[in-house]
């Protein structure tokens, strides 16, 4: 494969989900950020001046001068690809414009998630979805595409279900999230809120991650994704942590199975390893037997926030197996989840 960089673009990158992206990007070994664009509010002005980063490690200096352009195919992005930050009710009209235009568009927004030709993507979990980009094409009549990354809550249950599913088939799943501040957005919910509390209503969430994940487990059938024969229940909650979601998940199998069986599915995983993705981790899930992990602050980093941690595996009463499993929500789960799809993109030769 063609290993020179290609140039790309962030729509959004004045937000908190956009900074991700600039941060990730930053020397990435596949990909040059030529174009930043966000709101006639931000647009026209330097990076370093339109922006108020809030993220932990200083922005990148090759941002700072970069010119905030118009979120329009108009502005006429230097870049053949471009990274979608948008907000959900923006990025529906905006994403279609720039496939319109003939741009690939890697987005992280929820507004065609659930599109029948529109691939919802975890690379180790559906890659072959990426086939609906022919349908797309041929349906909308543009030159260009859009693909989706998951839901931050759900992009770590359908990983972890993932290879359940494949050993053992699914029948039901309950999920109890407690899911960090930061899933919000910046500035996200109001401390008094939030400090000493729980919050058990996260708007839309509940739907997302029920539907998400019979679209990302169901299979590729004559150009359309049969959703997978899954009844999911889920409770989300946000809690006072700023990164990290955590899962309480039970479910239940066609064929019950040892729980030792049910560990080596989980931490022999792996999908895609050959093709070398840069933001792939070694392995996509990994097994802690501590009787009190994963946990929020000690393990949401792990394989640079790309990874699930998966702990607590053990016999449910109600269902087959209960197990704690725990996910960077802005990393793995928002802009890094994002690259790696478009990684695959290229790997698949979706982007010249």
């Amino acid at each position: 494969m063609n290993r020179e960089r290609r140039r790309v673009g962030v729509l959004g990158a004045t937000g908190a989900v956009g900074q991700r992206f600039v941060q990730l990007l930053d020397n990435h070994p596949w990909f040059e950020v030529t174009a930043l664009a966000a709101s006639t509010r931000s647009s026209g002005r330097p990076f370093g001046q339109a922006c108020h980063w809030v993220l932990d490690t200083p922005m990148p200096e090759w941002a700072r001068d970069l010119d905030v352009l118009p979120a329009s195919p108009d502005a006429d992005l230097d870049c053949q690809l471009l990274f979608s930050a948008l907000p959900g009710d923006l990025a529906k009209d905006v994403e279609e414009a720039f496939a319109q235009a003939g741009y690939a568009v890697c987005s992280n927004a929820s507004a065609h998630r659930m599109d029948e030709d529109v691939p919802l993507i975890i690379p180790e979990v559906n890659a072959d979805h990426l086939q609906l980009i022919t349908t797309q094409r041929q349906k909308r009549n543009w030159p260009g595409l859009i693909i989706t990354a998951a839901n931050c809550s759900t992009t770590h249950l359908a990983l972890a279900l993932k290879p359940l599913h494949d050993a053992f088939g699914l029948t039901q799943v309950n999920v109890v999230t407690m899911q960090a501040i930061s899933g919000a957005g910046y500035p996200g919910v109001p401390s008094l809120d939030i400090l000493g509390n729980v919050i058990p209503f996260i708007s839309g969430e509940e739907e997302k991650l029920e539907a998400e994940t019979r679209k990302l487990l169901g299979p590729l059938e004559e150009g359309k994704v049969r959703q997978a024969n899954l009844v999911i229940s889920a409770q989300c909650n946000r809690v006072p942590v700023l990164d990290g979601h955590m899962e309480c998940v039970s479910a239940k199998f066609f064929r019950p199975a040892p729980m030792d069986e049910i560990k080596r599915a989980l931490a022999g995983f792996q999908a895609l390893q050959e093709l070398d993705l840069p933001s792939a981790p070694p392995y996509p899930i990994i097994v802690t037997e501590a009787p009190d992990r994963p946990q929020p602050r000690l393990d949401r980093d792990v394989a640079k926030g790309m990874t699930t941690v998966v702990g607590r595996i053990r016999p449910c009463p109600l269902l087959d197996v209960r197990l704690v499993l725990l996910g960077h929500n802005t990393l793995r789960g928002a802009a890094g989840g994002a690259i790696l799809n478009a990684e695959l993109l290229v790997a698949q030769g979706w982007v010249d």
